[in-house]
Parts: C-alpha cells; sequence; structure tokens
C-alpha cells in the first residue's frame, strides 16, 4: 500500500475528510479574493457553530493547535498577573510553559495523569485569578474534564477571571458549549475530529476576555487586535491586512465544517461515540486494561495499557508493516507503557474499530 493508504489512528493527525482533501487540492485563491474572503467569513460562522458561541471574534489562526495556546495566553497574561493552570497531563504542562513564558505568576494544579480535571482543587488554589486554564480532552491520557462546571465556578466567584480552555482533541468529537459554559477563550486544532491536516487554530474570544486582554501582547503575530480587524473588518466595514492567510488549509477547513454540519453535530457527536465504545470495550474484551479513569474516558482518543510482556513498540510498528495502521505511543512517562488510539472526524467509524481490534488481536 502506498502512504497515502495509511490508517492514522494515533493521537495526532487523523485520516482527513475526503471533502477536506479535495479541497485541499483545488486551485488557490488570492487571500484577498473576493471568494476567498466569503470562504473565510462562512468558515468563521460555521467554527462559532462548532463551539456553540456568538462571539464575533472566532476565527482560524494560522498555525497549529499549539498557536492557540500561544495566542490565549499572549492576549491576556501581562507581568504579575496569577493564572491558575490545571494540569493532568502533558497539555497542562504547556500551559503552564507558555503562560509562565509571558510573565503569569503561574499556580499550577497538579492530578494524577489519567484523572479528570477536580473544580473544587482548581478553585482553593488561588482567591483571585485573573486568569483559570485548563484542557478539555487531554490528548495525553484521553481524559474528558467537565469544563462547564469549571467554567461557571470561576465566574461566580471572580466575574473578572478569565476562563481559558484546550478543545484540541474535542472540537466536533463532544459536545462544547462556550458561551453556556462560561469559556472566555477557547482553541483547537483541525488534525483531530475536524478531519482536516494540520496547519491551523480554530480560536474564540469573548467580549469579556477582549475588554480584559493585554492592550499590546509582546508579539505582532498573534496580536488579535489586529488579526480580528483582518478577519472580522473594520468599523468602516473594510479589512484590515494583517498577514497572508493560508487560503488552501481554510478552505480545506471550510469544506470539512460543510461536510459536519451537513451531518449535523448530534450525528457526528455519536458516531465518534459508538466508535470509541466498541473499540474500548473490545480492548478489554481482548484483555488489556484502559489507562483513562472510568466515566472520563474519551470517546475520539482511548489510551490502553501495554501489557507487561508486551513490546508496545514493537507492535505498533507491526501494526504499520502488516497493516499500515499508525497508532500511538503514549506521553512523558507513559511513553512506553501506553497506547494512544484515536478514532476522530473521518475515522470515527464502527469499521475502524474493528479493523485495529483485529490487527491487534492477531498480533498478541
Amino acid at each position: 500500500m502506498s502512504l497515502i493508504d495509511r490508517v492514522l489512528l494515533g493521537p495526532g493527525p487523523s485520516s482527513p475528510y475526503p471533502e477536506a482533501t479535495a479541497a485541499l487540492a483545488a486551485p488557490l485563491l488570492g487571500h484577498l479574493d473576493p471568494e476567498f474572503l466569503r470562504i473565510l467569513d462562512e468558515t468563521c460562522d460555521r467554527l462559532r457553530t462548532v463551539f456553540q458561541t456568538a462571539n464575533r471574534r472566532t476565527l482560524p489562526l494560522s498555525g497549529t493547535g499549539s498557536i492557540g495556546m500561544e495566542a490565549a495566553f499572549a492576549n491576556t497574561v501581562q507581568p504579575g498577573d496569577t493564572a491558575v493552570i490545571a494540569v493532568n497531563g502533558l497539555f497542562g504542562q504547556r500551559m503552564v510553559e507558555v503562560a509562565s513564558r509571558y510573565g503569569a505568576t503561574v499556580v499550577p494544579v497538579e492530578h494524577d495523569w489519567g484523572q479528570p480535571v477536580d473544580t473544587d482543587k482548581v478553585l482553593d488554589a488561588h482567591p483571585n485569578p485573573k486568569i483559570v486554564a485548563a484542557v478539555h480532552a487531554e490528548t495525553s491520557t484521553g481524559v474528558r474534564s467537565d469544563i462547564g462546571t469549571l467554567g461557571k465556578a470561576v465566574h461566580d466567584r471572580n466575574p473578572d477571571a478569565l476562563v481559558i480552555a484546550d478543545c484540541v482533541t474535542s472540537l466536533a468529537g463532544i459536545p462544547i458549549a462556550a458561551d453556556e459554559w462560561g469559556i472566555d477563550i477557547a482553541y483547537s486544532g483541525t488534525q483531530k475530529c475536524l478531519g482536516v491536516a494540520p496547519g491551523l487554530s480554530p480560536f474564540t474570544v469573548s467580549e469579556r476576555a477582549w475588554e480584559h486582554r493585554n492592550p499590546k501582547p509582546p508579539t505582532w503575530y498573534l496580536d488579535l487586535g489586529l488579526i480580528g480587524d483582518y478577519v472580522s473588518g473594520t468599523a468602516a466595514g473594510g479589512r484590515t491586512y494583517h498577514h497572508t492567510a493560508p487560503v488552501a488549509m481554510i478552505a480545506s477547513l471550510h469544506a470539512a465544517l460543510g461536510r459536519i454540519l451537513e451531518e449535523g453535530l448530534d450525528a457526528v457527536f455519536e458516531r465518534h461515540r459508538a466508535a470509541g465504545e466498541r473499540l474500548q470495550a473490545g480492548l478489554q474484551d481482548l484483555g488489556l486494561e484502559l489507562f483513562a479513569a472510568e466515566g472520563h474516558r474519551l470517546p475520539e482518543l482511548t489510551t490502553v495499557k501495554v501489557p507487561d510482556n508486551v513490546d508496545g513498540t514493537k507492535i505498533r510498528h507491526q501494526l504499520l508493516a502488516d497493516y499500515n495502521i499508525e497508532i500511538g505511543a503514549g506521553a512523558g512517562a507513559f511513553a512506553t507503557s501506553v497506547w494512544r488510539i484515536g478514532l476522530m472526524g473521518h475515522n470515527a467509524r464502527l469499521d475502524r474499530a474493528e479493523l485495529v481490534l483485529a490487527a491487534l488481536a492477531r498480533l498478541l
């Protein structure tokens, strides 16, 4: 088989929706072409639907999910601001690192990997933080945390605090209700459940966050005061040029979002749920132990413990060589003791779950 036939079931890029691939290969438009600007506006509208928000400043940032994390803190943190950050995996750790580089006084709230974020523990960490941040779907552990409960609790205690949510692995895979949950800034990545190649970070900012933003971030490229005018237009109805947009990537995202909304968000969520539950039940039938806490497991990203008598790296290489299936290793201290298997976007189907189960059964 060729590389194009490879089934990507890891925590990184998933096999994209066919519509996204076709759009990526279409003839390019200019980045200021009226037709491209129409596609850009429609893409922003579609992102509002999947984020479940009315935020005017909802847009795809030019860069992978990490650029969304960077922009979130660059536009909210000023030296000395207190940021309480829940850490229950690798990407909570990265939030700590990014926030500290922008001068925040970071209060990390450590959790065991594989466990969800504890709202009370986060609230008790500091009486009056400017920022509270957490990961909705922790890519390193396959755990879902209750961001809705956290966001509402934070704002009940301190209405001026800003809630930042990492939704890289959750957007278009499980429900997100940014406005209802009190999320002030959320960011994602295109390569997970959105079913697009990596290269963009869907991003949304509430009016409250906009009012409390850093007026002059130390990075020009990620200054939302400049990027927002480029996307949304000025008060006079024009647009301020900021940078050359990645037109092919935005066209691809536009197509994937169209496919998702045509199917219906509820149907997409159900497809992810059914595929994930089948995979997790099948893995347990094979005698394998799941890593993430029961009741908090993501359907789109399953973490499973490598059996003690098995060479996990060898099995992953055999899956690739014999079946053209790529699954991911664990992260951090669990790099060799955990597998991460993604059923996201186009791969969130029962046949994909059955395929990897059958292959693992033979190899094990």
